[in-house]
């Protein structure tokens, strides 16, 4: 090595030393996701199983806290009160975000102002499922409309949260069939399955990969999901579509969320290393078990999703005319 060679390898050296930003930024110790529904559901899910490719990636640990309550409210509003400092996310349906506004007369956030959209997770179908309260017979949604209005006092069904997507197809299909359908909210759809698998409830609606777990055992049978389409994760389900109900047809997303604020660079890097963990083979095919299909986006992608369904909604809460206090 000459002369000037030496000199110019020890200043790279010695920048590197003394700007340690110049070279690969130490990871943080721990980020926190927060889901705002029970364990084991597809929020959880999901989180959990994004978690376990960004460590070592984003953070050297991630911790997945599962903060329920007020159908999902919770959770945000303690991503609210994080630091913008890209140590906390948040996993959410679009619901709490584009429906809620419009349900709600006051909510303890802003779903533009206070949060800064990373990436889409997921997108998924809804099911309606019965469960042993409701005899072997009922296999369809005839069935059902049949044995609900010789039973009206049973006539019932659980959802995830009260003002969320399942709970108003649910709404919708009561309507249409002309039966009162009574609501039971829960704090997740697996504890409403819960009740549905002990009899307390005779119905559910949510996410289909809710249900795959469940079916094998027979107590519970899924009798109709919401897409445009058999959904893929149960092919032998037919659509709501199909039983006669063309205009139920809807499906949902989770997205991944920031507080609002955070440094543009760190969003952006977080918002790419989630993209490629939602890109990888075994990751798409640890959330198919689940009945979900993994769908990243850009953070701008994201926010435009979000209006869209909000604006999408909003006629259609108030022609069902359900508001949170009713």
């Amino acid at each position: 090595m000459d002369r000037r060679q030496f000199v110019l390898s020890s200043v790279a050296v010695g920048l590197s030393i003394t700007h340690p930003h110049s070279q690969a930024q130490a990871l943080p110790d721990s980020v926190r996701i927060f889901a705002g529904f029970a364990p084991g559901g597809t929020v959880d899910v999901t989180a959990r199983r994004v978690a376990d490719k960004l460590r070592d990636v984003v953070a050297k640990s991630l911790v997945v806290e599962n903060r329920t309550g007020a159908g999902g409210q919770i959770a945000l509003s303690a991503l609210k009160a994080s630091a913008p400092d890209g140590l906390t996310l948040v996993v959410t349906p679009m619901s709490m975000l584009g429906i809620y506004p419009h349900t709600y007369k006051k909510l303890p956030y802003d779903p533009v102002a206070d949060f800064q959209p990373v990436s889409q997770a997921v997108r998924f179908d809804f099911g309606f499922a019965v469960g042993p309260m409701v005899p072997a017979s009922v296999k369809s949604l005839s069935d059902f409309i049949a044995w609900c209005k010789a039973n009206p006092k049973d006539a019932n069904f659980g959802s995830p949260a009260a003002g969320s997507v399942p709970h108003f197809v649910a709404e919708i299909f009561g309507r249409f069939a002309g039966v009162d359908l009574k609501h039971v909210p829960y704090r997740g759809t697996q504890l409403a399955i819960a009740d549905l698998l002990g009899g307390q409830i005779a119905a559910v609606s949510g996410p289909v990969g809710e249900f795959l777990q469940h079916l094998p055992g027979g107590k519970i049978r899924l009798i109709a999901t919401s897409g445009a389409a058999r959904n893929k994760f149960a092919p032998t389900v037919p659509t709501f579509a199909e039983q006669g109900y063309k205009d139920i047809v809807f499906d949902e997303w989770f997205g991944f969320y920031m507080p609002a604020k955070v440094p543009a660079e760190v969003l952006n890097r977080t918002a790419q290393a989630i993209r490629n963990a939602l890109g990888s083979p075994d990751l798409i095919e640890a959330l198919g078990q689940m009945g979900l299909e993994a769908s990243p986006s850009t953070p701008a992608e994201l926010a435009a999703l979000l209006k869209k369904d909000s604006d999408r909604w909003a006629p259609l809460i108030k022609t069902i005319g359900f508001t949170a206090e009713s």
